[in-house]
């Protein structure tokens, strides 16, 4: 009870920016918040039946805590050890997939794979899509591939989020891509969100059939041998990647990596690639090599996961503003919502 008093006071304070003040005091129902810097001491008092009860406890990882949107800071993990004992502590975070929206080479019918090629116009209207669906779902932090269609599947549908923060691309190439890519301004790095782009997320590397046309190509192997590449599990198409090599490199990022974050309570967004997806999918879901090879993404339409317990449950897709029917929310989604309502009059 008094940890979960603790994140909704915390969440408070940061929306009215009392982390940065050298002392605060708060007041929220019936608990009391009171934050001393350097020394981080939370001190949270509750009532209950006449009686008063305070649970302290020192944080040593605070700027965590009051800053989880820096763009400054490269971003941090956790030591792959630690990742059972922060599933212990997770308590709620979102997780949202998007595959990216139409690009010039699915127009056009040809095998793309790796080829960095950017979106139509019909791409460009479906990661907006996309972002209307997710508009109030919150988003910490973004990942992405390597590659513009994802990258622009996210700045897109970023637009359209009701909290209106930036989404801005950390580089770190080398030390002077960081020096010349800071930020001066607190409030400003406030209102970012960190984008990170990684190759593991990339699209399956479609080895020899890249930019060949998919119809052409059937009728010059035959449809079941390019069946056979495009659909078999283990079996990649000539000098390429099949689905496992795809998912050992996009699954081992993620869990390195991105579940880490969510582990912490961030919420992460990832736009990527059909088969980058159904990989990570593949581990979230824990489907087995012929149930994944059966799942289709539809391109710009979201999927929803909440970490919860350490557990991931999917809630399937936000419908989209003209869709009927009502989205399953969470209670904790569901009080972000009305804090970006009140934040938003």
């Amino acid at each position: 009870m008094a940890t979960a008093v603790f994140h909704q006071a915390l969440g408070t304070a940061q929306s009215h920016q009392h982390l940065q003040n050298s002392g605060s005091h708060l007041e929220f129902g019936n608990a009391s918040l009171k934050l001393i810097s350097k020394g981080f001491k939370v001190d949270i008092g509750l009532s209950r039946r006449g009686s008063y009860s305070s649970w302290k406890k020192k944080f040593g990882l605070i700027q965590a805590l009051a800053s989880q949107t820096s763009v400054v800071q490269p971003v941090s993990y956790p030591p792959n050890n630690s990742s059972d004992e922060l599933r212990k502590k997770s308590s709620e975070a979102a997780l949202i997939l998007i595959r990216h929206g139409e690009s010039l080479w699915n127009e056009k019918n040809l095998f793309t794979g790796c080829v960095d090629v950017p979106l139509t116009k019909k791409g460009v209207e479906e990661a907006i899509e996309a972002g209307k669906r997710i508009s109030n779902i919150p988003v910490d932090m973004i990942y992405t591939s390597a590659l513009i269609r994802a990258q622009m599947t996210a700045m897109l549908a970023m637009t359209q989020h009701r909290r209106k923060k930036v989404p801005i691309i950390l580089h770190n190439e080398n030390e002077q891509a960081r020096e010349w890519s800071q930020i001066f301004s607190e409030d400003t790095k406030k209102q970012s969100i960190p984008v990170v782009t990684a190759s593991q997320l990339n699209e399956r590397m479609y080895g020899e059939l890249q930019g060949l046309n998919k119809q052409e190509t059937a009728d010059r192997f035959g449809k079941e041998k390019v069946h056979e590449w495009r659909r078999s599990y283990d079996i990649p198409p000539p000098n390429g990647e099949s689905l496992e090599m795809c998912a050992e490199r996009a699954v081992a990022y993620f869990k390195d990596h991105i579940e880490p974050q969510l582990l912490s309570g961030k919420n992460v967004m990832i736009a990527a690639h059909g088969n980058s997806l159904r990989s990570i999918i593949m581990y979230l879901d824990k489907l087995t090599s012929q149930e994944v090879i059966n799942l289709e993404l539809s391109t710009g339409i979201p999927m929803l996961y909440i970490l919860k317990g350490g557990k991931f449950i999917r809630r399937g897709s936000p419908p989209g503003p003209t869709e009927a029917g009502v989205y399953a929310y969470t209670r904790s989604l569901a009080l972000y919502r009305q804090k970006l309502d009140d934040m938003l009059r």
